[in-house]
């Protein structure tokens, strides 16, 4: 009988339910807070359920011989060495979505009581002033909502918003029209939401492409008197762009329950009467706390018994046999997916994998996994393998697999197709014998080039003289090439560059090389 440690705070029912499926549960709710004693006995346990007050250091994973399994109840995970873990084999867990709710209920009572001016009408009232027509609010009723991500949380903010007879238009760059229909709001671009939207609310995670997504030329686009929300991630808003704003009148108010520096002290929107601010709230509920709770005991309690993984964070389970021959062909899935991703600026319908030759054998369900994962990461960023196909399911995107015996020239390739609202995108890739990926085909151009940690991606008109003007430029920016990749269909067509280079391209320098006699499109990748 496999044995679970809780080394923190869970409930009842959620002990009950390791019980329910046949586990063992030592439950010590305050054993997290003691690092010598968690070290002591961590070697008996095969899982450990925690919140945030256990800190899973490396130290304490060394010393978990037994091991197989840790489960946070709740998303966040900094309290874990991940890398660590997935060293040691063990799987990593979170439930991503078990605070949606909540979160959303949050920010729908943000955007309520800012239109209000609840929290200040609260304090003028309870200091008896009783200043009942300073506090003119305005109806949410007819207004516009602007929704800046349409993902789990985004998605339930528009029905509930829907509901107060709202207006909702929503920019992600993965919400396929299909999806937007079903969910009942308009797909807009960000220029088009900000300029239209009455209040904004943002539900997206903090990658590099949403970094200060409202930064101060976005606010100078917005309509006057709009109402800014943001229970999503701090560092989504240029927080001195909005403090102007704020101060001008150009924004009404703003509605805060992240900042980019936590805990928040002293910041200066604290000093502005048009402000709300919480301390990060939106997971702060009694069903939202139950609900992450009961989920990790049953994800724990199928792991451990069936070998069933739930919202794993680091790798999907391939047994010890499979993994010397998978293993390259998941990273090749992965990189072909980021790939692809990486290239793609408009909404994701669908997502197609062909494997071909003497991988079709193998098990493909990582590797599909892995693609997916690939592809959405770029710009959704709090993703996994595991997560990746529920995912791209719940956006509407269709997930299409082949298997076939060998037909071309390689033993065994695989082939990412993604198909967005404008274009179809292939790329396929093969594993040499040194066990390192290879891109073999980019939009049915044929070519060969190993896959480096920083490239640059080029496709220009086919002319003489451009890849001689593309390397003097690459040497006039200080840009040192690694390797020089090229291939086209015939003479006179597109063609495309794949350049391996040392360190990393700067906007300013990526600007320049898009600028290039020839060039129709630029991008940097990283792998």
């Amino acid at each position: 009988m496999p044995k679970v440690l809780v080394s923190d705070k869970l409930s009842p029912t959620a002990v009950q339910i390791f019980k329910d499926n046949g586990v063992e549960v030592d439950y010590l709710p305050d054993l997290g807070k003691d690092k010598e004693k968690l070290l002591e006995v961590i070697g008996q346990y095969d899982g450990l359920a925690i919140r945030s007050a256990s800190k899973i250091t490396e130290k304490i994973i060394a010393a978990a011989d037994n091991l197989k399994v840790i489960g946070r109840a709740g998303i966040g995970v900094d309290n874990v060495d991940i890398p660590a873990a997935t060293k040691k084999g063990i799987i990593v867990m979170n439930t991503p979505f078990g605070n949606s709710i909540t979160t959303a209920e949050h920010a729908i009572a943000m955007m309520m009581a800012l239109a209000r001016q609840l929290p200040e009408a609260d304090a003028s009232t309870r200091a008896s002033k009783w200043e009942k027509n300073r506090f003119m609010g305005v109806e949410v009723t007819n207004k516009t909502l602007g929704l800046i991500g349409a993902g789990n949380i985004g998605s339930i903010v528009a029905d509930r918003a829907i509901g107060l007879r709202m207006k909702v238009i929503a920019f992600d760059p993965f919400l396929t029209p299909e999806r937007a229909q079903t969910l009942g709001v308009e797909k807009v671009e960000l220029d088009e939401l900000l300029a239209r939207a009455d209040f904004i609310t943002l539900h997206t995670p903090l990658i590099d492409a949403t970094r200060n997504i409202l930064n101060a030329e976005a606010l100078a686009k917005t309509k006057k008197g709009v109402r800014i929300i943001n229970c999503a991630r701090g560092g989504l808003i240029d927080e001195a762009a909005l403090y102007d704003a704020l101060k001008s009148g150009h924004v009404a108010g703003a509605a805060l329950d992240v900042f980019l520096e936590e805990p928040a002290q002293n910041n200066p929107l604290f000093e502005l009467p048009n402000v709300i601010c919480t301390p990060h709230l939106g997971a702060a509920t009694t069903e939202a706390q139950e609900n992450v709770a009961l989920q990790v005991a049953e994800q724990i309690s199928a792991y451990l018994m069936s070998g069933e993984i739930t919202n794993a964070l680091n790798f999907p389970s391939i047994s010890a046999e499979e993994a010397p021959i998978l293993t390259p062909w998941v990273k090749l899935a992965e990189t072909l997916g980021s790939f692809a991703g990486q290239l793609t600026e408009t909404a994701i319908k669908g997502i197609k994998i062909e494997f071909e030759g003497n991988v079709a054998q193998l098990n493909i369900k990582p590797m599909i996994a892995a693609a997916i994962n690939g592809v959405l990461k770029p710009s959704l960023g709090d993703i996994n393998m595991v997560s990746a196909p529920q995912i791209a399911k719940d956006r509407g995107i269709t997930v299409e697999t082949t298997t076939r015996d060998r037909q071309g020239a390689y033993e065994g390739y695989i082939r990412l197709t993604v198909t967005t609202e404008r274009q179809v995108r292939g790329v396929a890739g093969t594993i040499f014998a040194n066990g390192k990926p290879r891109v073999i085909q980019v939009k049915d151009i044929n070519m060969e080039a190993e896959l480096t940690p920083s490239m640059l991606y080029v496709t220009n008109e086919d002319k003489p003289g451009h890849i001689g003007r593309l390397g003097t430029l690459l040497g006039k920016l200080g840009i040192n090439i690694a390797n020089f990749n090229l291939g086209r269909v015939d003479v006179g067509s597109d063609a495309i560059a794949l350049v391996s280079i040392d360190g990393t391209l700067t906007e300013p320098q990526l600007a320049e090389i898009a600028a290039l006699e020839g060039v129709k499109q630029a991008k940097a990748l990283r792998f």
